[in-house]
This record gives C-alpha cells, sequence and structure tokens, in this order.
C-alpha cells in the first residue's frame, strides 16, 4: 500500500471533534499529521485529545511540508478564503460542506485548486454509506420501475441563536446547513442533474437567515424532487423514492451514526426491510478521498465537477427565493 495521506485539520468544530478527526485516525489511508484552530490554546486541546504532536494556527498547518491535505471546517463563509491558501500552498482539500455561500466563490476554489494541481472535495459523507449505494443499485436494476419522483424531508429541534448557522456573514441558514443533503442526494439517485428549481427560504427577521426551506428541482423526464428542511422541528432524516412499480425509502439518510444499522424499506407487491450492517461514513470518505489522491480508486470520482454543480444549483435556488420564480439551472454562469 503507498504511503497514508497526512491530514492537517483547519477549524477544531464539533464536527472535527467527534467525527472527522476520529475516521482520520482510523482510516488505513490516512492521518493525522497536524491540527489548527485560531487560537493555539484550543489546538492544543485537541491535539492531547486525539496524541497528535503537531497543533497551531491554520498558517502553520499549511507551511509544514507534511501535510499533504487539509480539512476544512471552519464557517462556510471562511471557506473559499481558506481553500484557496490551502491550494496555494500545495494542499490537496476536504472542504466541509456545502463547500460555500455561491457559485462564484466555487469556481474560484475549483480554478485555484486545478492551477496549483491539488484536488478538491466537498465533505458529504452520506455519498459514501452503503445504504444510497445500495439504492443506487436498486434503481438501476428497476426495482421499482421507472422512476418518478424523490421526497425528502430533513429538519431538526432549534438550535442556539449564538450558534455560527444564525450568522450570515459566516454562511449560516438551513440551506447551506441542511438543504444540501437532500440536493446532493436526488443528483445521485436519479444519476443526473436538475434543469430547473424552486426555492422558497423562510427567514428569520432577526438574524438575517433561513430557517426552513420548500425545494423543488426539476429533471429531465418529469421527474421531480421535492424537499423540506428546517430548524425546530420533530427530527427527520428520511427519503423516498417512488417508481412505476413501487417505492423504496431510507429513514436516518444522511448522518447515521457509525454503530447504526441502516433501514431500507422496499414497497412493491410486498413490503421488503433491509438491514444494512453499521459503518462509519466518514471514515469511508476520508478513505474514498485519500485513496482518489493515492490514485487507487479504480473508477476515478470528478469531485471539482461534482463541487461545481452542487454549488450552482445551491446558487440558483437562492437566486429563485429571492426572485420567487423557477430558476433555470442554466441561467447561473
Amino acid at each position: 500500500m503507498k504511503r497514508k495521506i497526512r491530514f492537517g485539520i483547519i477549524g477544531c468544530s464539533r464536527i472535527s471533534d467527534s467525527s472527522t478527526i476520529p475516521a482520520i485516525i482510523e482510516s488505513q489511508y490516512a492521518e493525522l499529521e497536524f491540527i489548527g484552530s485560531r487560537t493555539t490554546a484550543k489546538a492544543k486541546r485537541f491535539a492531547k485529545k486525539f496524541d497528535c504532536k503537531k497543533y497551531g494556527t491554520y498558517e502553520e498547518v499549511l507551511k509544514d511540508n507534511q501535510v499533504d491535505a487539509v480539512y476544512i471546517s471552519v464557517p462556510i463563509g471562511l471557506h473559499e478564503k481558506w481553500s484557496i491558501r490551502a491550494a496555494r500552498a500545495g494542499k490537496h482539500i476536504l472542504c466541509e460542506k456545502s463547500s460555500t455561500s455561491s457559485y462564484e466563490s466555487a469556481k474560484k476554489m475549483v480554478s485555484e485548486s486545478k492551477k496549483n494541481n491539488v484536488r478538491i472535495m466537498e465533505g458529504f459523507m452520506f455519498r459514501f454509506h452503503p445504504s444510497i449505494l445500495k439504492i443506487s443499485y436498486l434503481v438501476n436494476k428497476k426495482t421499482i420501475g421507472k422512476i418518478f419522483s424523490f421526497q425528502s424531508r430533513y429538519g431538526f429541534p432549534s438550535i442556539s441563536k449564538k450558534d455560527i448557522r444564525y450568522q450570515k456573514k459566516l454562511g449560516g441558514g438551513i440551506l447551506n446547513d441542511a438543504g444540501c443533503y437532500p440536493i446532493c442526494a436526488s443528483r445521485i439517485l436519479f444519476n443526473e442533474e436538475p434543469k430547473s428549481i424552486y426555492c422558497n427560504l423562510i427567514t428569520d427577521k432577526k438574524y438575517k437567515i433561513d430557517e426552513f426551506a420548500n425545494i423543488l428541482l426539476i429533471f429531465k423526464d418529469g421527474k421531480v424532487a421535492e424537499m423540506n428542511v428546517g430548524y425546530g422541528l420533530f427530527y427527520q432524516s428520511i427519503y423516498e423514492i417512488w417508481g412505476s412499480k413501487g417505492m423504496i425509502s431510507l429513514s436516518r439518510a444522511y448522518n447515521i451514526p457509525p454503530n447504526m444499522s441502516a433501514s431500507l424499506k422496499i414497497n412493491t407487491e410486498k413490503i421488503m426491510e433491509i438491514k444494512i450492517k453499521p459503518e462509519n461514513h466518514f471514515k469511508l470518505m476520508i478513505d474514498s478521498f485519500s485513496k482518489e489522491i493515492q490514485g487507487q480508486r479504480k473508477h476515478s470520482f470528478n469531485f471539482e465537477r461534482d463541487l461545481l454543480n452542487q454549488a450552482r444549483i445551491m446558487e440558483a435556488g437562492r437566486r429563485s427565493s429571492q426572485q420567487k420564480r423557477m430558476i433555470n439551472i442554466s441561467e447561473i454562469i
């Protein structure tokens, strides 16, 4: 096996702490090299917890020649800045979702990565879980016939108004935080990009961030994807694919714990339930990203094109909400 990819951390966030750093440590294709935070004290705490010898500032992570790749987990509004700096430092980039708050930023990030011959991927961990891979297989096999629609709900109880997701300048809001997931899932399961989008964002008047979103994506041949996301709701993380011969549904679709089995239900002439064994999709994401950099994947995944396609749809959604009309994705250039 080739040498492990050595990761530096840009941002000591909750998700870094609970999921991504443990996944890097667990991966056979990666290892933790350097932890960076805004403050040395916080970086030191993380380094002690995860037994990492190197810690310091973001700049120090990027200057370290031993670091091959960085995981960027700063607020969304800072992703462009640190992705571009990382690319110029010659580091491959795994960027926490959503990649940016604008399509223009996404284009700059990808352009700078290509210019410096490094890879950049948006960190949607759920796409590597065996549950969605199984559903994709069943859809392609025509188990439920010709696909007509995708429906999803993703929401959770109220979060603190002090949370960075309530800070507009930092890229807060439910669309960037949660709406990105079902948009990405529909693209994966339909195996194509949508033609148009209608998006209704309901905004908190004081904090100026979107707390709820209702989204409709139109794909070719009349296929549709409908999704509802929001804060202050009974927890839901589910999607359903409806076809001419049946329906497939998945609960805990987007953030399933590594010790939990996925439950996939197929409703055709009879109801069948498939249990998918527990997997750590964060580790699977780290594995896939690292193997891509090492050149060990049998089929290369165009991270950059996928990031741009996702960012373009998100931008169209924002414009739809602002202009209160259906937006053709082709309008976003």
